[in-house]
């Protein structure tokens, strides 16, 4: 099977047949394994001091006197150091100690990769999963290689509009929001959706579609699974260079 070629001004350049790999068996049960093992492996380990309730010292005054036998602050009847009293320590708090990777066996991570591709190869998929784009595409979508000059976001604009994939673009725009919570005051105020990801041996060279929403970049060798199938959910629309293709095949 081959697909077409696009140029920077969308047009149809040439064809090339379709690597093998986009015809990977698909197992999404594996790819959203890997999604999660990728997210979970993101957090930053945290948690209260080990000290934390037990700096201050207790007294009992032992039986007969009236009251429960559980230490207290000397002179007071605040009951200290023990974690079913109000001022004892955290029974159950968060350990810094902790171990929040997630691991997942490398040929697993194979087949999550190769599944995210296939379906990104399906234009069915890509829809299903919300993205708008032109019904004249061929999939997977393969551009020419001089996009990497691109240096302006107005011509990354025209690109995309030309390619007939703008429409996804605009979609992210309009679909921002302002995130309900305590992320508004740490640096996560906006909630952008997921739109096309450009995959290329130069991504250095692509900087020009960063500023767009909901768009990203990465490299062909090591493309993460977050990328390829935000959510743990394949289909994503993807841009795939002439020569990043030559790097997809897993060895």
């Amino acid at each position: 099977m081959k697909t077409s070629i696009y140029n920077v001004d969308g047009k149809v350049k040439g064809e090339m047949d379709v690597p093998q790999i986009f015809y990977s068996e698909m197992r999404e049960d594996i790819m959203k394994k890997a999604f999660r093992a990728v997210s979970l492996s993101y957090r930053k380990p945290y948690g209260s001091s080990p000290n934390a309730g037990l700096r201050r010292v207790g007294h009992t005054s032992g039986p007969g006197m009236g009251i429960s036998r559980m230490p207290r602050v000397s002179g007071s009847s605040r009951a200290v150091l023990l974690g079913s009293t109000k001022g004892g320590r955290s029974p159950h708090s968060p350990r810094a100690e902790k171990n929040l990777k997630l691991k997942i066996n490398k040929k697993e991570k194979v087949v999550a990769w190769r599944t995210a591709l296939t379906m990104a190869a399906n234009a069915d998929i890509v829809k299903k999963r919300g993205h708008i784009f032109s019904e004249e595409l061929t999939f997977p979508v393969i551009v020419d290689d001089e996009i990497n000059n691109i240096t302006k976001t107005r011509d990354a604009r025209n690109f995309l509009q030309s390619l007939g994939v703008w429409e996804d673009v605009e979609r992210a725009k309009e679909k921002t929001k302002i995130r309900a919570g305590r992320g508004t005051m740490r640096n996560r105020t906006y909630r952008t959706p997921k739109s096309i990801l450009i995959v290329s041996d130069k991504p250095s060279g692509l900087k020009a579609f960063k500023s767009l929403p909901g768009v990203d970049i990465s490299f062909s060798k090591n493309i993460s699974i977050s990328k390829l199938a935000p959510g743990g959910v394949g289909g994503r629309l993807i841009l795939f260079t002439e020569s990043s293709i030559k790097n997809m095949e897993v060895e």
